[in-house]
């Protein structure tokens, strides 16, 4: 569940969260010709709706000199903030940095695009050769002394008198963002805390083009022979693959998990299920030219170094300074609260597969290869469920429907398909819809969707904005996106996704909801805290399971008929199964994680760290980590996750916590009175309010772990 989820004002002040988000650029040489003035990628958009990117217009050969010309620009409105000679205040200091780099925050929309869903070996060129230069010029900016200097007269100033509630919180967080960067350090410190972020900037790239790499260049091929057990429409969706990849008449499955997790699970095959297993738990760590264990070590003494000039012992205890969970030794407390129940339910899960297997006569012992696809069977054998059965009910479009039923329900909002051609797209499957409000018919923003997976397209979902709302300088419309990575169907077919799918989808489509749910003024109150921004995006799979959606929009593939009761009370009565395994297998990633930024990295042998840790921690052999290390991109490709990946299950606290107040509520999920304090209090702040604050505004307390534990059939501490 990736997620680039950072305002861009924010990206100057901050380390990058991850590497297409980088927002600095290169100083032009004398001896260069005049940038061409057509350059799409500075232009202004224009258009209906605000205008909107040009994306069909988008050239790569744009973009370096569009970076150059960006940064100038940005560099020169700075230099209009510090040279003024006036006393600094909110308006001639704070104001004229929220309006900075308009021009450059377009370039890196496209930026964005190139890099995460549309990648290709001569943009791989270009992003690594600037990802230096980027953050060199990000330090400019960060360390500018003189701009720090006013910054912190008017914080101080505010502290002695307060601002507005918004414009305090506006001038906290960026005063906060430039003294953890480093901006109170002498020259010495500055220029070597300047060269780390520039040489982390290397290393990122180079970890995302590896994992790329291996997605790209570990490809299984079957035969008819080979598809045993597996459903029609991943046969279909396969074989669709391979003739894209010039193998007509073979079956592709590819080394992303949208279509490793299916094949896992229905293979009858085990030696196939073993090496496709591999293929996408290998990546990055396959001893060859895309190998990111020497890369993750020189990250980690990096990362230690660089906070180590700031006065940190270790990366973990500066970056949750300003985070909900403060310490890392509070978010250790939350996963330590539950790994114990998470890895006994495992070893039953483990047992209730191995006596499928002895059943059966097979001969094996359970091996991770082997988790999904034995699961499958208790789980027909528990519940008589079949997941493949469930999935015939599980259609994309009517997924897509039901997301615009539950943001009518919950946010009042409207989804109208935009007619082809009046809005630009990058891509022939992107699709785009208009929101607005219901009631007043305001436009909102529009909504775009890239559903498929495609080579040059980074694996997994995420939500992302290409402009956000706010209101100070002249109201500004959402547009935001939702990307995905299902196997694109034969031609005619629907596509069919399963339940862990469907609810991803929700998923990222929380995240979008939170940007449209915006009513900030300021740029920066739409960045968000990590361990909190994952809190909109979890509450909203809730929905997926109610009545209303189950009963209106899961209805199957070819007859139209709603899935039966007797199916439905199948899916719930299941609810809790396997989660030994999903809370496992992300619970050892977020572990892994902080422990690696609390460790000293110096001789770190990244493969035998990992090894010793799960191996003090009990991990189960029969699964791994949801995401290794060698291919850990939410944490090694920048560093919005870095050290904040147990924010999935910090988030999940409250979630947990805020479904059963709809579970109490008398309309249910659906109660307009609560639904309105869900929006009121946790979506539409964005980051103008303390996040620990803003629950207790909606619950009247803070969340309590116990409804996590119950959420999740665990059981719940007598102490």
């Amino acid at each position: 569940m990736n997620i680039f989820y950072k305002s861009k004002k924010l990206q100057f002040i901050t380390i990058l969260s991850f590497t297409i988000a980088v927002t600095s650029c290169k100083e032009k040489k004398e001896n260069e010709q005049p940038m061409e003035t057509n350059n799409v990628l500075l232009s202004e958009w224009t258009g209906d709706y605000g205008g909107t990117p040009a994306f069909d217009k988008m050239n790569i050969k744009d973009i370096k000199p569009a970076l150059e010309k960006g940064m100038a620009e940005k560099l020169s409105e700075i230099d209009a903030i510090t040279s003024n000679i006036e006393a600094p205040t909110f308006e001639n200091t704070i104001v004229p940095l929220e309006k900075s780099g308009a021009t450059l925050d377009r370039v890196f929309t496209y930026y964005g695009i190139w890099s995460s869903n549309m990648s290709t070996p001569e943009f791989r060129e270009i992003e690594s050769e600037m990802a230096p230069i980027l953050s060199e010029f990000n330090s400019k900016i960060s360390q500018n002394l003189e701009l720090f200097k006013r910054i912190k007269t008017v914080y101080d100033n505010s502290l002695e008198t307060p601002l507005e509630d918004d414009k305090q919180r506006v001038v906290n967080l960026i005063y906060e963002g430039f003294a953890m960067n480093g901006a109170e350090l002498d020259d010495t410190k500055k220029a070597r805390y300047a060269e780390i972020n520039k040489e982390l900037s290397t290393l990122y790239t180079n970890f995302s083009n590896n994992v790329l790499a291996d997605e790209e260049n570990y490809v299984v091929y079957l035969t008819k022979e080979q598809l045993g057990g597996l459903p029609e429409s991943l046969v279909k969706a396969a074989a669709n693959a391979a003739k894209e990849k010039g193998k007509e008449g073979m079956y592709a499955i590819t080394n992303t998990r949208s279509s490793m997790d299916p094949f896992l699970t229905y293979s009858t095959e085990r030696d196939l299920r073993e090496k496709v297993w591999k293929n996408y738990y290998s990546r990055g760590d396959n001893g060859d030219q895309y190998d990111n264990n020497e890369n993750i070590a020189k990250i980690l003494k990096l990362r230690k170094e660089r906070v180590g000039l700031l006065g940190y012992d270790n990366y973990a205890d500066w970056r949750l300074q300003n985070r909900m969970a403060k310490t890392p030794e509070n978010a250790m407390a939350l996963m330590n609260a539950v790994w114990p129940a998470a890895i006994a339910r495992v070893k039953e899960e483990v047992a209730d597969m191995q006596a499928v297997a002895d059943k059966n006569g097979d001969k094996i012992t359970i091996e991770p290869w082997d988790y999904r696809y034995y699961a499958e069977k208790v789980r027909k054998l528990k519940y008589d469920l079949d997941s493949d059965e469930v999935k015939q009910y599980l259609q994309l479009d009517k997924l897509t429907q039901a997301l615009f039923f539950v943001a009518d329900e919950l946010f009042n909002y409207k989804f109208t398909p935009v007619p082809a051609g009046s809005v630009a797209i990058f891509q022939e499957d992107v699709k785009v819809w208009e929101v607005t409000d219901k009631t007043t018919g305001e436009h909102i923003g529009l909504w775009y969707l890239d559903p498929f997976a495609r080579q040059g397209k980074r694996s997994g979902a995420w939500a992302t904005t290409y402009r956000s709302h706010t209101t100070f300088d002249g109201k500004k419309t959402v547009l935001g996106s939702n990307n995905s990575n299902f196997v694109k169907p034969a031609p005619g077919e629907p596509v069919l996704v399963s339940w862990d799918d469907a609810t991803t989808f929700l998923h990222e489509f929380g995240h979008a909801l939170h940007f449209f749910s915006s009513n900030v003024k300021y740029p920066i109150l739409n960045s968000g805290v990590r361990d909190y921004t994952e809190f909109q995006s979890q509450v909203l799979e809730r929905w997926l399971s109610t009545d209303k959606v189950i009963n209106q929009f899961l209805v199957h593939y070819k007859t139209g008929e709603p899935m039966p009761a007797a199916l439905i009370a199948k899916i719930k009565k299941s609810a809790t199964f396997n989660q030994g395994f999903s809370t496992t297998e992300y619970l050892a990633s977020a572990i892994m994680d902080m422990k690696f930024h609390m460790a000293d990295p110096t001789n770190i042998d990244v493969d035998a760290f990992e090894k010793e840790t799960l191996t003090e921690l009990n991990m189960p052999k029969e699964l791994v980590m949801r995401h290794r290390t060698p291919h850990f991109g939410h944490v090694f490709s920048g560093e919005g996750y870095a050290t904040a990946y147990y924010g999935y299950m910090w988030a999940d606290v409250l979630t947990a916590d805020a479904a059963e107040a709809f579970a109490e509520a008398p309309g249910g999920f659906y109660d307009k009175e609560l639904a309105a304090k869900m929006v009121k209090y946790l979506f539409a702040p964005r980051n103008s309010t303390d996040p620990a604050e803003a629950y207790r505004n909606f619950r009247g307390r803070d969340a309590k772990i116990d409804a996590l534990m119950r959420d999740r059939g665990f059981p719940i501490s007598k102490k």
